[in-house]
């Protein structure tokens, strides 16, 4: 099989496999391992400040030695209005008492604690740290950001959920899509239309991008398996990013308890959810997405994010799997806790056989 297409000459790559930048779960090792294996390993900066994408970029190339992406969020920040700040203080009190009422104590952030961060300074950073494949989710860079970043050399991977977006990234000159389907794990990319987000199956929308757009396109969701891997590339998709299918490697920063929970997961346990973060996002339910999905306790982006990070980091510390966020896609598979590299040429492999066969 030959794996060389546009994709991996303009990443510099042997494979066209894209490790998913999943925040809180990818580990500079993770990403190492997968850039090592000839892959495209993608670091996730999300919403840290400057100082600390600094340490990670840094503690990542210490161990990689081949090219790899960094992934930020680029969502516009409401303002802090008074009623913003009445919610706030709302939704803050029903979730301590929620936590308490399951033996979880925690005391959350007051909303004038929280730090926010505007994804721009962010720019400069991964130019000065000279990061050269740069991924986005949740809306797309404003003009003088990717002027900024085109001047540098820097190639740019938008995320889509729609034909729409596809278009509006392709005309913004962004160079990579990744078109994201409704079965893909953790959050949806949506930003054309956020409350109303597109429900589109991957294996639908990708043949649609794929004909309303000339950029080369990477394919999330679902992929799991050479089949699914092949079924994409047969629908346009010249990348793959994989994502799910690492989550129980050695590398993923899921601690021992979380790991056991997807070797249980069935099919209906699996829901897109606004009530962690005030996006939408898929993971596994559990006594706090049941309790607030659906109720007046979500605060929008980034607010309910930053106020249920401290009871998830409590929840996690406390092997709790009542308060932790595990995003997950819709394929159920068995979770390898080999390392990432194991996974990756596994796949690989798998997928040369299938389609030499």
């Amino acid at each position: 099989m030959n794996w060389n297409n546009s994709i991996t000459q303009q990443l510099f790559i042997e494979y066209p496999i894209i490790q998913a930048p999943m925040f809180g779960v990818t580990t500079p090792a993770m990403v190492a391992a997968a850039a090592n294996t000839g892959c495209l390993g993608s670091l996730p900066l999300g919403d840290l400040p400057a100082e600390k994408s600094i340490a990670v970029i840094r503690a990542t190339k210490q161990l990689c030695k081949h090219p790899f992406a960094v992934n930020m969020f680029v969502n516009e920040i409401p303002a802090i209005t008074g009623e913003i700040k009445a919610k706030y203080a709302a939704v803050k009190a029903f979730i301590e008492h929620l936590a308490r009422q399951h033996q979880l104590q925690v005391k959350l952030p007051d909303i004038g604690e929280l730090q926010l961060n505007n994804y721009e300074e962010k720019v400069d950073t991964i130019i000065a740290e000279d990061c050269k494949i740069v991924s986005f989710t949740f809306g797309n860079l404003n003009e003088q950001s990717i002027q900024k970043l085109k001047s540098n050399g820097t190639v740019l991977i938008g995320t889509c959920t729609s034909v729409k977006e596809a278009i509006i990234l392709e005309q913004s000159g962004i160079d990579i899509l990744c078109v994201q389907g409704m079965e893909a794990g953790g959050h949806r990319g949506s930003f054309a239309t956020v409350d109303n987000i597109p429900a589109i199956g991957g294996f639908s929308l990708l043949p649609q991008v794929y004909d309303a757009v000339s950029i080369p396109i990477i394919y999330a969701g679902g992929i799991y398996n050479a089949k699914t891997l092949l079924a994409a590339k047969t629908l346009g998709a010249q990348g793959f990013q994989i994502g799910s299918l690492l989550l129980g490697s050695a590398e993923s920063a899921l601690k021992g308890f979380e790991k056991e929970r997807l070797q249980e997961v069935k099919e209906t346990d699996i829901v897109l959810t606004k009530s962690l973060t005030g996006r939408y996002a898929r993971g596994i339910k559990n006594v706090f997405v049941e309790a607030v999905e659906g109720t007046e306790h979500i605060l929008p982006y980034p607010y309910q994010n930053k106020l249920t990070s401290e009871l998830r980091k409590a929840a996690k510390a406390n092997g709790n799997l009542d308060f932790v966020s595990i995003w997950l896609g819709q394929s159920i598979h068995s979770f390898s806790e080999d390392s990432t590299t194991e996974i990756l040429k596994e796949l690989i492999a798998a997928t040369e056989t299938q389609h030499n066969n």
